[in-house]
């Protein structure tokens, strides 16, 4: 392009207002990455390539528990291998802090969950100790903490009483679990404790569960046996939704509300904001280089040149603030599902997650850099160089 060297000189005829408006962009773009690739994510459907675990949940919601003699009816389907189940404790420690606590049952957990490592005698003392829990790794070493294999810990529940009303319970920790790699090391946030505790001691939800995990003899069965279990207990008052381990994941954070409504919500407002700052700064500057324009066309540079070189320059400006931006997000959406796998782990800045933002980019590089364009088109030399 001939006429580059010009057009990038105009652009940082003020430096600092260039960079600043330039940052605000590639933030901008930054979180449109981010929140669209969440919104790919969690509008995503059903999922169950590559499954080698389910969960079934209550059809009203996960947090509707199923009762416990569903266990062995599930376990007795072809296609499944084993299961184990989670009952949400809604542990609270210290003043306000929460806790991923769950109840379970440690032979079966030990079965359905190979990723967690412990040894053989803490896995005995999981089974064998009436008040015992095994905590994740990343919890014991959690700033505050640091807790030990045979401390007691006292923890709250925000949902289950002890049959003596008190909402306050004691554990001891009999072991500390790690993952089998980095990717299970970095999801141990969790706590287990012994679901025969649990049933005993709670002033209510003895011969339930909140959720079944469901190990597959084949992965590549995982819809079929899904299918299957769900039409088992359908038209029962206990009916089912069974899905992957990975979209019940996304079932906690759909809570929230609608995401796909807050993500669009959130970029409207950043980009509208955008568009005011971008779009002011555009018009300041032509607004300066009037002058300027009017020698251009001195020389001999016609109205729609000149209408093109402005309306390029917004268009590089743009471009360079999408370009960091959506390499900035891309960057970050990996070290997201690098730390939390479990629940991020097919998060991606996809082809579709680029695709808007090129769209989002040439719009908003039209709505601000076309106005002053036209007007630095219809510029006449006689006024400008008057000064009017």
């Amino acid at each position: 392009m001939k006429y580059f060297h010009l057009i990038w000189s105009s652009l940082w005829r003020k430096k600092t207002r260039a960079w600043l408006t330039l940052l605000s962009l590639i933030c901008a773009f930054l979180l449109f990455g981010l929140l669209q690739a969440l919104s790919v994510f969690f509008t995503a459907g059903a999922d169950f390539v590559g499954a080698s675990r389910l969960v079934v949940q209550s059809r009203v919601s996960f947090t509707d528990s199923l009762p416990i003699r569903l266990l062995p009816e599930i376990e007795a389907m072809p296609g499944v291998k084993a299961v184990s189940h989670d009952q949400w404790f809604g542990g609270v420690w210290g003043e306000n802090e929460q806790l991923f606590v769950f109840a379970n049952d440690p032979e079966r957990l030990r079965t359905t969950y190979p990723e967690w490592k412990l040894t053989d005698a803490e896995w005995e003392a999981f089974k064998t100790t009436r008040t015992g829990a095994i905590v994740g790794r990343n919890v014991a070493n959690a700033e505050g903490k640091g807790w030990k294999v045979g401390q007691k810990i006292p923890i709250k529940s925000n949902i289950f009483p002890k049959k003596d009303g008190s909402m306050a319970w004691e554990f001891d920790i009999v072991g500390i679990f790690d993952g089998i790699d980095e990717s299970w090391q970095a999801q141990t946030n969790l706590v287990y404790i012994n679901h025969a505790y649990f049933t005993e001691a709670a002033q209510f939800g003895s011969g339930f569960a909140g959720v079944f995990n469901v190990v597959l003899d084949d992965p590549d069965q995982a819809n079929a046996v899904a299918q299957a279990i769900d039409a088992k207990f359908l038209n029962s008052p206990n009916e089912t939704k069974t899905q992957s381990e990975k979209d019940f994941n996304k079932g906690f954070f759909a809570q929230i509300g609608d995401i796909g409504l807050i993500v669009s919500l959130i970029l409207v407002a950043v980009f509208f904001t955008i568009l005011i700052l971008t779009g002011n700064t555009m018009a300041q500057a032509v607004r300066e280089r009037i002058p300027e324009l009017a020698v251009l066309k001195t020389l001999g540079f016609n109205n729609g040149t000149v209408t093109a070189l402005v309306l390029i320059e917004s268009l590089i400006l743009c471009a360079l603030g999408a370009l960091v931006g959506m390499l900035l997000a891309s960057f970050a959406i990996t070290g997201l599902a690098a730390q939390a796998p479990q629940f991020f782990g097919t998060v991606r800045a996809s082809g579709a997650v680029w695709l808007q933002a090129f769209l989002a980019m040439t719009a908003l590089a039209l709505a601000v850099g076309l106005p002053p364009a036209l007007k630095a088109g219809r510029v006449k030399i006689v006024d400008a160089l008057a000064g009017r």
